[in-house]
């Protein structure tokens, strides 16, 4: 399978996921994108934007062990690592056992993962940037490959812990939903409040098909102009004092050149262009800046201040 042959691959899966998921072509397309980067990602939107539609469709046309957890305030980490049990054996001899959670699968769905509390949410943490699990004194290999796809309410929604910055750096992207347009909202209440159908989708990727496109997302030609304009994108982030308080880390440059590489093979492109970069700078920069206390006081958000950023 090469370049072509990935294209037409990724086509079908849009087309597949645009039978439950009406509209959002960007946002799923962002999505696959982490994927490819063998990355994480997080959804953003107000309630009812099909965040978790999105992420259980997808996950359907993966051929990959599945698990989701809802995230609440009283949410403990060990209900997201898992625990020790006791074991009585026959000889009423007891042993520990270790009982894996749910972080144990290839997708793990976390959602709305800012309503737990931040020792909860870092339970994620390990899981997310080394594959493994520590629990007391021993350490669990995930299987590969393994992604967290969280949902979250934008912040100043009820009972919501804001994510720690070390938290949100884990994701590569964050990817934000936006409401539908008229037509597409009509079409929603077409196919959801008329005739209940049920969509069967097949699965189209396994383990090795998904680690060979990430493989070859890996090889998609950079030229060395555009990785010095990555660079410079994120290095403005920490110059430009009178918008953004905090900058970008080096992380943010790795991870948009994954991304435009992972986007120009989902767009079928043998090479990264100038729009990959400026398109993937969003999601990759909105959670990885802070900005200053004047770009807040002219009403800017981070995705005004990135846009700045890229003139």
């Amino acid at each position: 399978m090469k370049f072509e042959e990935a294209k037409k691959t990724f086509d079908f899966i849009f087309k597949e996921l645009g039978k439950v998921v009406v509209g959002q072509q960007e946002p799923l397309k962002e999505v696959v994108c982490a994927l490819l980067a063998d990355s994480h990602a997080l959804l953003e939107g107000y309630p009812g934007l099909a965040k978790t539609l999105a992420i259980n469709t997808l996950a359907k046309l993966m051929d990959l062990k599945f698990s989701r957890i809802q995230f609440t305030p009283d949410l403990m980490p060990s209900d997201i690592t898992g625990t020790y049990l006791i074991e009585e054996s026959t000889s009423g001899k007891r042993s520990f056992k270790f009982q894996p959670g749910p972080v144990f699968a290839n997708v793990l769905l976390a959602d709305e993962i800012n309503r737990a509390t931040p020792k909860t949410q870092s339970a994620l943490l390990e899981a997310m940037q080394e594959k493994q699990v520590t629990v007391g004194t021993a350490t669990f290999k995930l299987d590969e490959p393994f992604f967290v796809l969280a949902t979250q309410n934008p912040i100043e929604q009820e009972g919501t812990y804001p994510l720690p910055e070390a938290q949100s750096d884990r994701f590569l992207l964050k990817i934000k939903l936006d409401y539908p347009s008229a037509d597409e909202e009509l079409e929603i209440v077409n196919l959801y409040a008329e005739s209940k159908k049920q969509v069967k989708l097949k699965p189209i990727l396994n383990k090795d098909s998904i680690q060979y496109l990430q493989h070859l997302a890996r090889q998609v030609p950079i030229a060395t102009d555009l990785k010095k304009y990555i660079v410079e994108i994120v290095e403005k982030t920490r110059n430009k004092k009178d918008l953004v308080e905090y900058g970008a880390s080096p992380r943010a440059s790795i991870g948009l050149t994954m991304a435009s590489k992972a986007r120009a093979l989902i767009e079928g492109r043998k090479f990264v262009s100038k729009t990959d970069i400026n398109k993937m700078a969003f999601p990759v920069l909105r959670h990885r800046i802070i900005l200053s206390f004047e770009a807040e006081r002219q009403g800017l958000d981070e995705d005004a201040v990135i846009k700045t950023l890229l003139k």
